[in-house]
């Protein structure tokens, strides 16, 4: 198939941008790198009446790191590849860069963006899950407003996000490492680049351990425990894998994924001591 008719808008600057918002609300969609939202749009899940491309605006073409606040923020425009090559990536946020060889195929990574795959909201997604797991955060913008949303609460269904129809995701802020943090990331897929259909990432401390889930319920899903070892590691990731709600779907059976959660779970835990 092929997408219902748009009318298309190149943005120049992120005002552009938010100037066709507020006039067409939930009759625009945002082009950025397109990996997602083309798919989307040739199966006519969605048939926007306009198509508003920010994928030339300078300003959005930015990943920086803002020491002072501790954060890595990826503007919208940029690519996963711009922020998976960045030479300090490991020591800023080195979970999100134990992520990306995991994220579909480096064809894909070269065009898609960070904020498009976090504004998609699959729940199997790597970049959601990073950021849900880091207790990152949202950048929203729109001509009425701005706001900052965690991404605890960002995210709230399959594909379903806190995004109102005016709004631009302009930016995404993973917490950078803190002393003592340490990390962990594992995912079972078909194949290599496929989407995963359990995928686990861990940051545990001294004292404390917090692991998130992807691909099991309809978004990243984060526990915190204090640093259990042994068998009380073995049973919290027991009832986690019960607690996630999984089901049969058409690649396995929701008794495979819970066992996917108990044995990733203790890889990435493992992995981050």
């Amino acid at each position: 198939m092929k997408p219902a008719l748009f009318d298309y808008v190149r943005a120049m600057t992120t005002q552009d941008a938010l100037d066709v918002l507020a006039q067409t609300g939930e009759d625009a969609r945002v082009l950025a790198g397109g990996q997602s939202l083309m798919a989307v749009l040739n199966m006519r899940l969605a048939q926007p009446r306009v198509l508003v491309d920010i994928s030339r605006t300078d300003e959005l073409n930015a990943v920086r790191a803002d020491s002072q606040a501790g954060h890595l923020v990826v503007s919208a425009a940029a690519t996963q590849s711009s922020v998976e090559w960045r030479a300090t990536l490991r020591d800023e946020v080195p979970l999100l860069a134990m992520a990306f060889p995991h994220i579909s195929h480096f064809q894909i990574r070269n065009r898609g963006t960070v904020c498009g795959s976090v504004v998609h909201a699959d729940p199997s997604a790597e970049l959601p899950l990073v950021l849900t797991a880091l207790g990152g955060d949202v950048l929203l913008r729109s001509k009425r407003k701005q706001r900052a949303v965690p991404a605890n609460d960002f995210f709230q269904g399959m594909l379903m996000t806190a995004r109102e129809p005016d709004e631009l995701v302009e930016a995404v802020r993973f917490p950078m490492k803190k002393p003592g943090e340490r990390f962990g990331f594992a995912e079972c897929s078909a194949r290599h680049g496929d989407f995963a259909m359990v995928a686990c990432a861990a940051i545990v401390t001294d004292d404390a351990i917090r692991i998130a889930v992807g691909g099991v319920a309809d978004r990243p899903k984060v526990e915190r425990w204090p640093r259990l070892r042994g068998e009380d590691l073995r049973g919290a990731l027991n009832d986690l894998s019960w607690k996630l709600g999984a089901h049969d779907d058409a690649h396995i059976s929701a008794k495979y994924r819970r066992h996917l959660v108990r044995e990733l779970g203790w890889r990435v835990i493992e992995e981050a001591k």
